[in-house]
């Protein structure tokens, strides 16, 4: 069954994909994915559960002896083929991907060319798990270290990146042996469905690429409760992770989990101010500022926060809101009601203690368009004990707090139980270092706001999760090592 999502152009099946085969819910039940700029239903999709997810789980079993003992050289060439197919359909998958999430066409295009660079990254990575040969105490023995494949291995992700956040756990997953069954966003799934589609068309064989859509209680809960499932990555709220952590005590099942983050980005009197406002601009509202790794909360040394505040200001007021499908769009939608309620609880919050709101502050009209649009908003004289501060806004909302030293900043910056990015713009090299090796995160952008890159890992600490994606740490997440003592 395929669905023409808005175009013919832009068609993608709606059902869900276990052991190579497109199928419906056992029930027939389905549930609506809509645009959330116009409310427009684009398709439904099964909304399966646990008996649809325990088949799939049975298929990536079945799967796994022939796709783990496959030689390495033979995976990367299906990896890389899916990646070249993913940038043939570019348009198309971006269109896709616009159209279910809401983000700009034009960001959307650099997504599935980030999503693409991990299964190409992976390709090389397959062949690229090495064994080890232990120096042995006795003459007649040998030490062996054989790394393999931990075995099924199960990806939940979120909508805010539907593609990429796919393809980032895959890609090392397929890479390492495993097979794999995914559990799409609810908002998202159709990204999903159109990567299966490709990666029919790569040659990955039956089972070891599944999608499940539906209910995610049910689907995680057969996940976890299942003993086939080795591993489980997700991306997704703390709040979420905090459950899964629970759930995989039943099988011992190994995690990793990419949760929130309340990302410090830091602005030093010494730094390229141009510079600094365009790394705030990129980091904060880039997709409209639903991302976990965006700049939360912006600290501005004092003798330079007026300037820098003036030229934020003027270049946020200029960014264009409106429907992701228009070329000229810079900030689409948020993905729901809830979402919208949130922001500007947050701004209006801001206000009730003391803030400034400088550019922005109220939701954006767009002619013929869902109300979900949000004006991007610069908030002066922000103050730590405001929302702001302390809770994820997941929106395009940039509070400008003001610091005096350095030892102030990084004590600011560091009091929050996130730990997933860190941002911080400054020319003094010292500095630099002592940055690096005293913000609290597992990643850190010096002079830089957009650090993710296929080749190096990502992954937060505290509250922000455990585990790493992308380079070589992230295939090792899908790896268990085998120590064999070998007497002669």
């Amino acid at each position: 069954m395929t669905t023409a999502v808005r175009s013919p152009e832009v068609a993608v099946r709606s059902q869900a994909f276990i052991a190579g085969q497109w199928v419906a819910a056992d029930g027939g039940g389905t549930f609506a994915v809509t645009n959330p700029a116009t409310d427009e239903v684009l398709a439904h999709v099964p909304n399966c559960g646990a008996p649809e997810t325990r088949r799939a789980i049975a298929a990536a079993h079945s799967a796994l002896p022939a796709w783990r003992s496959r030689p390495a050289q033979e995976r990367a060439a299906i990896l890389r083929t899916w990646a070249q197919l993913m940038l043939r359909d570019r348009e198309r998958l971006a269109r896709i991907l616009t159209l279910e999430q809401g983000k700009p066409i034009t960001e959307a295009r650099v997504e599935i060319a980030y999503a693409a660079s991990f299964l190409d990254w992976y390709a090389d990575e397959a062949r690229r798990v090495y064994g080890e040969t232990i120096p042995s105490s006795a003459a007649d023995k040998r030490l062996l270290v054989l790394p393999r494949p931990i075995g099924v291995v199960a990806a939940i992700t979120p909508w805010n990146f539907p593609s990429a956040m796919i393809t980032r756990k895959t890609a090392a997953a397929l890479a390492a042996g495993c097979t794999q069954v995914v559990k799409p966003a609810e908002d998202t799934p159709l990204s999903a469905l159109a990567l299966a589609e490709l990666s029919v068309e790569a040659g990955v064989p039956a089972g070891v690429f599944n999608v499940v859509t539906g209910a995610p209680e049910a689907i995680a809960g057969e996940l976890f409760a299942n003993p086939l499932v080795r591993k489980v990555s997700f991306t997704g709220s703390t709040e979420i992770g905090r459950l899964l952590v629970k759930a995989s005590a039943t099988n011992l099942t190994r995690l990793s989990l990419e949760l929130g983050g309340h990302a410090p980005f830091l602005v030093f009197a010494d730094s390229d101010l141009d510079r600094a406002v365009d790394g705030a601009i990129a980091s904060k509202f880039r997709n409209a500022g639903q991302t976990c790794v965006c700049a939360n909360r912006i600290y501005v040394e004092e003798s330079i926060r007026e300037a820098f505040v003036a030229k934020l200001a003027a270049k946020t007021a200029a960014l264009v809101v409106g429907d992701g499908l228009d070329e000229a769009t810079q900030i689409g939608p948020l993905i729901n009601d809830d979402a919208v309620t949130k922001v500007m609880g947050h701004v209006d919050d801001a206000r009730a203690k003391g803030g400034r709101v400088v550019t922005g502050g109220a939701r954006a009209t767009v002619a013929g368009r869902a109300a979900r649009f949000v004006a991007p908003t610069i908030i002066d004289a922000a103050r730590d004990e405001m929302r702001c501060a302390s809770e994820e806004t997941f929106g395009p909302v940039a509070p400008i707090f003001s610091f005096a030293s350095e030892a102030e900043v990084i004590e600011r910056a560091n009091a929050t139980p996130y730990g997933l990015a860190a941002y911080c713009f400054t020319r003094d090299g010292a500095r630099i270092m002592r940055m690096a090796e005293s913000l609290e995160y597992g990643i850190v952008g010096i002079n830089d706001a957009i650090p993710a890159t296929a080749q190096a890992p990502f992954g937060g600490v505290k509250h922000s999760g455990y585990g790493k994606e992308g380079g070589h740490h992230g295939i090792e997440e899908y790896l268990v090592r085998t120590y064999v003592s070998w007497r002669l």
